[in-house]
């Protein structure tokens, strides 16, 4: 006869029995990390619209940014345990995971793909450990959704490079001391490694977000910023590089946003145990139980995708769609999930005692930064059929 207490209700498949050794004591070693160090300060931060700096020496010991890497001193970690990672930093708070998505999908990932040995060996290093911290210039002001828009160019002149432009919304701007800038070029576009003190570089941070506050969102300008040529990343070939990185990164979101829902999920089962109205606790009603079935089917589900792209990933056989269709489902999921947690809430929901509603603020952005929603879809729409529509 089975054992119908051998599962938990958060963990209804039992997927925890699954994990390795090794996944289990990243899991758990970034869990403790992020509860001790991080979880007393983010409401703070939040409020201030300044992202937590304490933590990045810690994220530098543990060994989490840009640990899906190999060679150079990374560990390489497993698709799974990467994915593991992304979630219980957005667990805690989606500024927390954009930090580490961009350090290690978008400028440690363009370097270790498409850069030279001397890059390599120069900055993966520092980026790994944290004494070092990068940004990724793609997004334009008006090119949105069309990176291919871009108006930031890169000439070749006799020994060097000349640098002018400039990109928005780019997270970590402020922190940074590289930025892995794409620009075009006679030879199409291609990206560089620019060091965020040289002259003519300025970087101005955006304020007045009403969302992913803990986290630093810049614009960044150039002026006749002058590169040696080898600031080139060699191997950079067109915007397809620039897209192999987002797509890095995307993956990163899709277990990211369950750590999100989770968190927001975890605190409404508790709410509705302690809350009493009408002489009962809200748990015991029919329409809460309803929405917390849904809930976690929802969420369930959720993982059950990100599993599979973790696999294909390991394998060396995902494709971008899949990815796309992992990102626009989880978002789409985790935000459902975090709004109605903040409705269960009611009026405790808009208090950031509760940290719902930074959830649901947070996801906001995360539903549509790194392409929105309606641009995945489109993604996956074009692989159906076969017809681009962009």
């Amino acid at each position: 006869m089975a054992d119908h207490n051998a599962f938990s209700s958060k963990d209804f498949l039992g997927l925890e029995t699954d994990l390795t050794e090794e996944e289990r004591l990243v899991r758990d070693s970034v869990r403790s990390f992020l509860t001790k160090q991080a979880s007393s300060i983010l409401v703070k931060h939040y409020r201030e619209e300044s992202f937590p700096t304490e933590l990045i020496k810690g994220f530098g010991e543990l060994g989490i940014l840009g640990a899906s890497l190999s060679g150079y001193g990374l560990p390489g970690m497993s698709a799974k345990a990467y994915g593991l990672v992304m979630t219980e930093l957005e667990r805690i708070d989606s500024g927390l995971r954009s930090f580490a998505s961009v350090q290690g999908a978008l400028v440690m990932y363009p370097i270790h793909a498409f850069g030279s040995e001397e890059q390599k060996r120069k900055w993966l290093p520092k980026l790994f450990s944290g004494e070092a911290i990068g940004c990724f210039g793609l997004t334009e002001s008006e090119g949105g959704s069309d990176p291919s828009a871009m108006k930031t160019v890169a000439k070749k002149c006799r020994d060097k490079w000349i640098l002018n432009g400039s990109k928005m919304w780019i997270t970590n701007g402020n922190l940074a001391h590289i930025a892995v800038v794409w620009a075009k070029t006679d030879e199409g576009v291609r990206g560089f490694v620019v060091p965020t003190n040289l002259k003519g570089f300025t970087v101005k941070k955006m304020s007045g977000k009403l969302s992913l506050r803990a986290s630093v969102t810049s614009e960044l300008y150039f002026d006749n910023v002058e590169l040696p040529l080898d600031s080139v990343l060699p191997k950079s070939k067109g915007l397809s590089s620039a897209l192999a990185c987002l797509t890095q990164a995307r993956y990163g979101i899709v277990w990211g946003v369950l750590g999100a829902a989770e968190a927001c999920y975890d605190e409404v089962c508790q709410y509705v145990k302690d809350r009493v109205l009408f002489g009962k606790p809200l748990a015991c009603k029919q329409l809460i139980q309803r929405k917390l079935a849904i809930m976690l089917s929802r969420i369930t589900q959720g993982k059950l995708l990100a599993l599979r792209l973790a696999e294909l990933k390991d394998q060396g056989k995902l494709h971008f769609a899949q990815v796309s269709l992992g990102k626009q489902n989880n978002c789409e999921m985790a935000l459902q999930v975090a709004r109605e947690c903040r409705d269960i809430l009611g009026a405790n929901g808009i208090m950031d005692e509760y940290k719902t509603m930074r959830h649901m603020c947070n996801l906001e952005t995360v539903y549509t930064y790194e392409g929105t929603n309606d641009i995945h879809l489109l993604i996956v729409g074009s692989h159906i059929t076969g017809e681009s529509c962009f």
